[in-house]
């Protein structure tokens, strides 16, 4: 690599949302630098859950992973949700698609291969963005080192950071971080041994204000997390094995992870806050998690992390890729504004409302209402599904599915007796 390079695209971070990113920018026709501090082209992401919510598989198949990571061994799934008002179930003939489970170990190496074998992608592993260079006013690159102390400058058009909720690229940019507390922690790992009821359907156990999980993946793996609030930290530090085998088996209907075998080390996270920043500056956007990172309790993060990146490609990849560059600046200022629009109408709202839950607060009444009616109810649990799986706005969840939960929790309660169960799911996960 010479001492300064050009390229229309430098991209700093080759996990999920960079290396989507850089696959659909040179598509579209971009030059791009797509750069991992990590030298392994087969390092991945430790601390995650694997679960791809329902909303970003036709971002899968657009990209064309779908397939290889079904090769891989992903398991589809859906979600069955324990309540105190009872199991809500998933539905036959769903009009969404089901959730794609593979474990990162396999998933970021895959997709980091795709990258690299797309023309016009060069991957640039062990090199780390150290200061982003600026030209009348914008990002005009960015000069990245490596551990012996050598530096190359990245001259380019668009520098976009894909480097995850601590964000690097946000911070030299001097984008303003908003944080919004969280008041859970998590323990997971995955276990070898018999499937979960309902499996290859996941579990979460909405235990008000505690939460749990259990996934099946790739071969014959569950990983089982728990989430509970913060008080019960001392008790998963004096021997985190233990006591999360403990806390899943005395759920209700509980998983069998007492017949199971952990496979691998405990993956803890303690500290969840959530980080918002502004997803675009001149110059410069962010996508997945160095945008918005929030609770992994309803899974969102792989999938706005592809679904951010495509979205990202859609509104600038014309103005990266236009040969004559004839008001190109124009155009990508243009491009990055549509960005910003389209990531905050697509997020804030399901942001918004994550975020109040994230605290560690018990249910709140609406909340109440929704899940109980969807344990009664199919009509609600349908329209829950289709909320939980980020496949439609917190407004049409609103608009929909509250005025009939009312109505279903009148009829219950008039009717005197206890409720049953539905044949839907809203999907949520670690």
């Amino acid at each position: 690599m010479n001492a300064h390079e050009d390229y229309d695209a430098a991209i700093v971070g080759a996990s999920l949302a960079g290396c989507a990113t850089a696959i659909l920018l040179a598509r579209a026709g971009a030059r791009v630098a797509l750069i991992e501090k990590r030298p392994d082209p087969a390092a991945y992401k430790r601390i995650c859950g694997h679960f791809i919510q329902s909303s970003a598989v036709a971002s899968l198949e657009r990209l064309g992973l779908l397939e290889e990571m079904e090769a891989a061994g992903a398991v589809r799934s859906r979600v069955r949700m324990w309540t105190r008002w009872g199991w809500i179930e998933p539905a036959a003939g769903s009009a969404y698609p089901s959730a794609v489970n593979l474990r990162r170990e396999l998933l970021d190496p895959l997709i980091r291969a795709m990258a690299a074998e797309t023309p016009g992608v060069d991957l640039i592993l062990d090199r780390a963005a150290q200061e982003l260079l600026r030209e009348d006013g914008r990002v005009a690159g960015v000069r990245i080192g490596d551990r012996q102390g050598n530096s190359t400058r990245l001259r380019s058009r668009l520098v976009v950071g894909a480097d995850g909720r601590d964000s690097t690229v946000a911070q030299l940019a001097g984008v303003p971080a908003r944080t919004k507390p969280h008041g859970r922690f998590c323990y997971s790992a995955y276990f070898e041994g018999p499937s979960p009821a309902g499996s290859p359907d996941s579990c979460a156990w909405m235990m008000d204000p505690h939460w749990a999980g259990a996934f099946v993946t790739d071969e014959g793996l569950t990983m089982y997390a728990a989430m509970p609030t913060r008080e019960r930290l001392p008790e998963f530090r004096r021997d985190p094995a233990a006591a999360l085998v403990a806390y899943m088996a005395d759920l209700p209907d509980p998983p069998p992870i007492r017949a199971s075998r952990m496979v691998g080390q405990i993956i803890a996270k303690l500290d969840m806050t959530n980080v918002i920043h502004a997803p675009t500056a001149p110059g410069l956007a962010l996508v997945g998690d160095a945008a918005l990172a929030t609770d992994p309790i309803f899974g969102v993060g792989c999938g706005w992390a592809l679904q951010s990146a495509e979205w990202l490609a859609e509104s600038i990849g014309p103005a990266l890729a236009d040969p004559g560059r004839s008001a190109a600046g124009e155009s990508l200022s243009s491009g990055l504004r549509d960005y910003g629009r389209r990531h905050a109408r697509m997020l804030r709202g399901h942001a918004l409302l994550i975020h109040r839950y994230a605290t560690g607060r018990s249910f709140s009444p609406v909340e109440r209402l929704l899940f109980s009616a969807a344990a009664r109810d199919a009509g609600v649990a349908r329209t829950f599904e289709a909320f939980g799986t980020r496949n439609i706005r917190p407004a049409r969840l609103i608009l929909t599915a509250i005025p009939r939960a009312a109505a279903v929790n009148a009829r219950h309660a008039l009717a005197g007796r206890g409720g049953g169960r539905s044949h839907a799911v809203g999907a949520q996960s670690a």
